[in-house]
């Protein structure tokens, strides 16, 4: 049961504060990116990544659940920026759509790798 909790707990917290990232970074007027979802993907990404790094070599726990699985969980947005690319393909902006997606993707890799490498460097795996 304590499992469940950190990661309804974790998801809530991420959630609420994917919202609030997306509403402090809101759309600029005739700008098609969605600074949000992209700001809370590739923060969210550094953030797994730095976790995942804390946690290699260590037994799982309740921290991890409460912080990968649930805040970064609910923090990243991968459905929300599928829709926003499929949003901007719908309006035309082939351009917009492609260089959203693919620089999601390679910023989201590069930082869940960095924050990885990082992670490591910082916490020694016991």
């Amino acid at each position: 049961m304590r499992e469940l909790l950190c990661v309804f707990l974790g998801g809530g917290v991420g959630s609420l504060c994917r919202y609030a990232l997306g509403m402090w970074l809101s759309v600029p007027a005739g700008s098609p990116w969605p600074w949000g979802t992209y700001a809370a993907n590739v923060l969210g990404c550094l953030g797994i990544g730095l976790l995942m790094g804390y946690f290699s070599g260590r037994p799982g726990s309740w921290w991890q659940l409460l912080l990968v699985t649930g805040f970064c969980g609910g923090f990243t947005t991968f459905s929300t920026l599928s829709n926003e690319t499929f949003q901007l393909l719908r309006q035309g902006l082939y351009f917009w759509s492609l260089a959203y997606a693919f620089s999601s993707l390679l910023s989201g890799l590069c930082c869940v790798a960095g924050g990885f490498a990082l992670g490591n460097l910082l916490w020694k795996p016991v």
